[in-house]
This record gives C-alpha cells, structure tokens and sequence, in this order.
C-alpha cells in the first residue's frame, strides 16, 4: 500500500515546465534564479499557511507542555535507492528521532545544499518524496534555506532537517530508568536499509529486491505511549552503527549487562542471505525503519502484542532483558547455544548511509 500511494503522488505532482534543467551557481544567489528556484516547485509543492509567508522564520502557536527538538542531517549516497530517497528519508529521520523522545513532531525546517548539476527532474522527485514522508507523518515544513555549491564540492544534494514537537503526556524517556529485568524490544527486521543501500552503491544484484525500511515511525510510537505510558523506559532507532551500537551505548550508560537471543531477532531471509555473502553481521547494519524499545517486564508481553496489530511492528520481536550480571557489557545467546560477547563496532560498515 505505501508504494501504491508513492505511486499516486508522484502522478499527481508532475513536474512543471521549466526554462532551466540543471541547478546553477545562479539558483544559490538569493537573487532572480533562486526565487525562480523556489516558486517553481517547493513553495507550491509543500504548500501550508506558515511556509507562504515567506519569511525568514515561522510563528506559530504552541500549546502549554512540554517539547521536544532535534535536528540531523542527511548525505547519503545513492541520493536515489529502492523503497525512498535523501527526501523522504530526511523528513523521516528527524520525525522519527523525535518519536524516540515521546513526542509528535509538528513543525520541520527544510534546508537543502545543492551541487551545481543537479538536474531539476533529481531535484524534483526529491522534493516529492519530501511531500510524500511530510503528510505521511503528519507534519509541516514551514521554513528552510537553499544554497548552491560548486561542481564537486558536494555530491549532488545533503539535506538538513530539524523539528519540534509536542511530548506525550504519558512519555518518561530516559536512560535511567532502564532496569534490571526490563525487557528490550525491537519493532521490526532489522538490517534491510543498509542492505538496500549497499546494492545499489554497488551494483550487487540479489536473488531478490531488497528495499530500504524508511518510514516514520511517530504513530505507531505515541499509539503505544497511549496505551503503555510509564511502562515504556526507552526508545532509541538504530540507525548508524545499527542495534549493536545501540545496546553498547546502553550498557556504557546505564553500567548494566544486556543479554541478547539472536533467534529472537528478526532478519529479512534475504537480508540475511545478503549479509553472510557479504561476511556483515546484520546487527551492525543501518536501519530507517525500525526501533528498538525497553519496557518493565511486566508489560512486555502486552506492548509486544499491541506493537504486532501495527503495520510498522507486524514483525515485532522480544529480543532480550537487561541485567546486572556482566555489567556494560552486550552478550549474545548464539541460535546453536554459545555465547559471545557483541562489541562496539570500529569504523563504518556502511558509510554515507543516511
């Protein structure tokens, strides 16, 4: 269904005719190019009531509470890869890094570094993935900057987003309140981004397509704060570094021991299949799509079934408990019985991955 509606907003938003077929120097001047730039696609395109104004900022109006904000930024290579691209996957990212903080993202700037050469037809799917992932999740770009590079210093377009969001009312998310006997919950299969990534950067052809995770995650998160509240200690997504990275930061933060069941965890059969041709180990590969979330022992079992109805955690797994015993350290129950311990990794697996 989500590439079905890809499909429909992309036949819905046709590129416009246009004088010019590649980015300039010219379109980064602030003058006659770059509003030409401007109004031939993004004012009309991401359209809203705080983004016409046209200022160098935007006001709005907040209820009383609390907020949240953060900001990333995007230089992935392939700016193109199957499932999404550097558009979509930039509006998902930040709307995503605020659901791990327990809240629902409402605004997002926008601002975008363009190499000289880009073509307009590049720009323009960009900016409607950047349609598609904003009214997927819900949220409003309501300001941003544009600026120009020379041939070379740049690789094609990076993207920079930032957001603010309201928290959940019922969101406590804080490492320290992770806990002995918390169980560790991953929302999805993990490893299918960089996986998706990587074939495309190097033209490897598997037995089957493998498309990349990206998606907001933001309903799905506040759907189970609804529920859940207090129960849920933790939210982190394993982007660079992957779950490995993720559960070592953890256990050096918290000075508490992670055990991991590895048949627990679960894997796309290609992913997988993918990973061991290419001697990866999945848990350190980048995911867009997936979260991972520690909750008190007593309710694992209940947010598991409840993340499983959603079509983001259909896949959902319990995968571990947080302990006392081996102390910042991340140790994994092998499907054949051993046990080893999961280190930080050293260097980029996958680099330019988001």
């Amino acid at each position: 269904m989500g590439a079905e509606k890809k499909l429909k907003m992309q036949l819905q938003c046709p590129m416009p005719k246009l004088d010019f077929d590649i980015i300039t120097l010219g379109h980064g001047s602030g003058g006659l190019l770059t509003n030409r730039l401007l109004d031939s696609g993004v004012f009309d395109l991401l359209k809203n009531e705080l983004l016409d104004e046209r200022h160098d900022g935007a006001i709005f109006d907040i209820e009383a509470g609390r907020m949240a904000f953060s900001t990333d930024s995007y230089v992935i290579s392939p700016i193109f890869f199957p499932g999404g691209n550097i558009g979509e996957l930039a509006v998902n990212g930040t709307v995503n890094d605020l659901a791990m903080c327990g809240a629902q993202a409402r605004y997002l700037s926008l601002s975008f570094i363009l190499e000289e050469g880009l073509t307009m037809q590049e720009f323009w799917e960009v900016l409607v993935g950047i349609k598609y992932a904003a009214e997927n999740a819900g949220v409003k770009i309501v300001t941003g900057d544009t600026k120009v590079v020379e041939r070379g210093k740049g690789d094609k377009i990076f993207i920079n987003t930032s957001g603010v969001g309201m928290l959940h009312p019922r969101a406590d998310i804080r490492k320290s309140r992770v806990q002995v006997g918390d169980k560790i919950l991953i929302s999805g299969p993990i490893a299918t981004h960089g996986i998706a990534i990587l074939s495309v950067r190097q033209g490897l052809d598997f037995e089957t397509s493998i498309v990349s995770d990206s998606t907001n995650l933001n309903h799905t998160v506040i759907s189970l704060l609804d529920v859940f509240g207090p129960d849920i200690h933790l939210l982190h997504d394993p982007t660079r570094g992957g779950v490995a990275t993720v559960l070592n930061e953890l256990a050096r933060d918290t000075r508490l021991g992670i055990d991991l069941e590895e048949r627990a965890i679960p894997v796309l059969e290609e992913v997988a299949g993918a990973c061991e041709l290419l001697g990866l180990d999945p848990l350190y590969v980048a995911n867009e799509g997936v979260f991972i979330t520690i909750v008190a022992a007593e309710a694992a079992e209940s947010v598991l079934e409840v993340l499983r109805a959603d079509p983001n955690g259909a896949s959902a797994a319990i995968i571990g408990t947080v302990k006392e015993e081996h102390p910042r350290q991340v140790l994994l129950h092998s499907k054949i019985g051993g046990k080893r311990v999961v280190n930080m990794p050293v260097g980029e697996q996958l680099p330019r991955i988001c």
